[in-house]
């Protein structure tokens, strides 16, 4: 995948997490864990964005090391979302799929990068 369609996914997803927070119910402990999905879910698009401005190979690995730690901490509030009954499976699917999908391009990224060194 290219660097702007890969760029426009982080982004398209970013919203889509932003969106569905704000459908959660209020409650403390949804507040919570929104707040960190948002925070980890906006991040790893931002920090892929701070990869493809690296100074090296070595540089941009590390960057895109913090995008697949970003986009696993994502999945994992995710699923803390669901199994503790603050949102139906159904309800963040489609976010818990792109985050997986990104997540995979990501480590697939890493591994030709290192591969190049």
């Amino acid at each position: 995948m290219d660097e702007k369609t890969f760029k426009t996914r982080t982004k398209k997803l970013a919203v889509a997490i932003i969106r569905k927070m704000e459908e959660l119910p209020n409650s403390r402990a949804a507040d919570v864990v929104a707040r960190q999905v948002i925070r980890s879910g906006t991040s790893i698009g931002a920090n892929y964005r701070a990869a493809c401005r690296a100074k090296s190979t070595a540089d941009m690995i590390n960057k895109m090391k913090i995008v697949e730690e970003e986009a696993d901490e994502t999945q994992y509030w995710l699923e803390i979302l669901v199994e503790a009954g603050l949102a139906p499976k159904e309800q963040i699917a489609d976010i818990h799929k792109e985050t997986d999908e990104i997540l995979a391009m990501t480590v697939t990224s890493i591994k030709t990068l290192r591969n190049r060194k």
